[in-house]
């Protein structure tokens, strides 16, 4: 930021009191999404005062005021003054913050809110090196999805995490490259939406998810939906991986240091029939000077995990070492990036 100031930031740094407040404007929106603030006005047929938004989710007047004033602030809701003052969502909030929409980020926020938001409350310690799901959470830090699967209820937000995640970038991922060659697929991790947009995008391919027995177990109970094509299975920690065309790797990687990442690509590649591996992740430039949203992932597996973001190279790196040939990288241009390694 420093060679791009203009005299007026000098003068008052506007910019960098925005980005003070940052962690104050995302607790407005997660705690209008925990008290279901877009869910009561999604369900209206009309605009809403304060006062009726107060008495039907259980909180003060004054205090719900100040939270839809702050939210009309930040344009995530509109307001009418004309007869009184009041509240309806904008087309944004009704499609990503209220529950019942096809694209809700309601579960990837409340996961943010109650779960990420506590960890970096402790970033200092987690820069100087130590974990912080100890600190945070009063868990043992070396095992990262005891921590993340510590209870049902919390396994569940993990799991809304990523479902919200794929539901929203999943077409761009499974549409970077054209993956209609890969007969046999198979998914190694969490809900199955990345894999119901494999389904949708090449429908004369099976797709078979792969995660531990309580995950498998949870997202069939919780996220499945009605006339899956996909299959379900377990386990690929342990367990033995399923001969396939294709592995979709989305998130899992970056979880770990390269010494595991190495074991699990090589595990990888000894199954391939000949086919390729398929990584989903939030891609770092060769420089490391962004994406912003790819360094502060990184800095979230500072935080929560072992592992780091990392730049095309290391993962070109990775791939070969393990014996894969072919490498391809696509930036998508979103939150996620795809690389397509070939046996």
């Amino acid at each position: 930021m420093a060679e791009h100031l203009s005299q007026s930031e000098l003068d008052y740094p506007f910019k960098l009191l925005e980005y003070f407040n940052g962690f104050r404007v995302s607790k407005v929106i997660f705690s209008a999404c925990e008290l279901g603030v877009f869910d009561l006005l999604l369900k209206s047929q009309e605009p809403l005062s304060a006062q009726h938004v107060a008495r039907e989710l259980g909180t003060s007047v004054d205090g719900m005021e100040r939270l839809l004033d702050a939210l009309v602030g930040i344009e995530i809701l509109e307001v009418e003054t004309t007869d009184g003052t009041f509240y309806s969502s904008t087309d944004v909030a009704n499609l990503y913050l209220a529950k019942g929409s096809a694209k809700s980020l309601h579960d990837m926020i409340i996961y943010q809110s109650q779960t990420i938001y506590p960890l970096w409350n402790n970033m200092v310690d987690a820069v100087e090196g130590r974990n912080q799901n100890e600190k945070t959470f009063g868990l043992p830090p070396e095992d990262v999805f005891q921590a993340i699967y510590r209870s049902e209820e919390e396994m569940l937000k993990f799991m809304g995490l990523m479902n919200s995640s794929w539901v929203l970038d999943g077409h761009d991922i499974v549409t970077a490259f054209n993956l209609s060659c890969f007969q046999t697929i198979v998914d190694l991790g969490c809900t199955g939406a990345l894999a119901r947009e494999m389904v949708k995008a090449y429908p004369s391919s099976s797709v078979t998810v792969f995660d531990l027995p309580q995950v498998v177990e949870s997202t069939q109970k919780h996220f499945s939906q009605e006339n899956d094509a996909i299959v379900f299975q377990t386990d690929f920690f342990s367990g033995d991986i399923p001969a396939a065309d294709l592995y979709v790797l989305a998130r899992i990687i970056h979880d770990w240091p390269e010494e595991k990442c190495l074991t699990l690509l090589k595990k990888i590649y000894n199954t391939c029939r000949p086919g390729g591996v398929l990584l989903v992740e939030a891609m770092l430039f060769e420089n490391r000077r962004g994406p912003v949203m790819a360094q502060i992932f990184s800095l979230n597996m500072l935080v929560q995990a072992e592992g780091r973001e990392r730049p095309p190279s290391e993962y070109t790196h990775m791939l070969k070492k393990t014996g894969f040939q072919n490498v391809q990288v696509c930036r998508t241009g979103k939150s996620y990036d795809a690389i397509l390694a070939i046996r």
